[in-house]
């Protein structure tokens, strides 16, 4: 098991229910481990329960926004808090349990070999669950066309259970990224693609949300496609041998 300091980053909206659980199994399972949660002003009192539990735990942090800024931008705040803190490795992922804690043992096994880390739902030993056909052919769809757009060597360009060494993180040119929502994770990828850096995947279960709204809108999802074509227009123009290439 990796000893590096380790922030997990948690964008929250409306999570009251389930961010208490998460952020103990979290806590409990890597002792080395800080939490951040990243909380778009929830009505229903997510910040104030991790106000709560932050009161005496100081390995639990709240970064409170206001408005509903969307996952991307959360995370970016949050990639921010993270080197300002001096992390050795950052995480990302969701709050609702659709990403399983105990699998982040298995990117921390393999980040000393790379840059960027996927928990990838598209590997042999990696499954989805409780997805309605619908909701499945769009994102593979979705992968698919950014693969075939981006060339990036990773399978699962949508799913935002990652993880980062800080030296990446430091890389990025976080004002530059334009993309909103989940394409966000498409952008980043580029820019690091760009760059040369290392990428691996692990094998992901993912479940969908059991519990709480879907944070995933009808505008992002129409959103997804332009928006990889306008990645591959912005990044080509900058780094066109490097892309043609691969």
């Amino acid at each position: 098991m990796c000893v590096a300091s380790i922030l997990t980053i948690i964008p929250t909206f409306n999570e009251v229910t389930n961010i208490g659980e998460l952020v103990h199994r979290l806590l409990v399972i890597y002792p080395t481990m800080d939490v951040l949660v990243v909380d778009d002003g929830s009505p229903d009192g997510t910040a104030d329960r991790v106000t709560e539990i932050s009161a005496g735990e100081p390995r639990v942090h709240l970064l409170k926004r206001s408005g509903k800024g969307g996952r991307g931008s959360a995370v970016l705040a949050g990639f921010r808090f993270g080197l300002e803190h001096q992390y050795d490795l950052l995480i990302e992922m969701d709050a609702d349990f659709s990403h399983r804690p105990e699998e982040i043992a298995s990117m921390l096994q393999v980040i000393d070999g790379a840059d960027m880390v996927v928990g990838s739902r598209y590997l042999p030993g990696s499954s989805i669950h409780h997805w309605g056909w619908k909701r499945t052919f769009f994102s593979a769809l979705a992968n698919r066309f950014a693969r075939f757009m981006l060339r990036i060597p990773i399978s699962d360009y949508t799913n935002g259970f990652r993880c980062y060494r800080r030296s990446a993180i430091q890389a990025l040119d976080m004002d530059r990224i334009e993309a909103k929502g989940y394409v966000v994770l498409s952008e980043v990828a580029m820019q690091l693609h760009c760059q040369g850096r290392r990428f691996a995947e692990v094998p992901t279960v993912f479940v969908n949300r059991r519990r709480g709204i879907s944070n995933l809108s009808l505008h992002e999802v129409k959103e997804a496609f332009l928006s990889v074509i306008r990645i591959r227009r912005r990044y080509i123009a900058a780094h066109p041998k490097g892309i043609i290439s691969i």
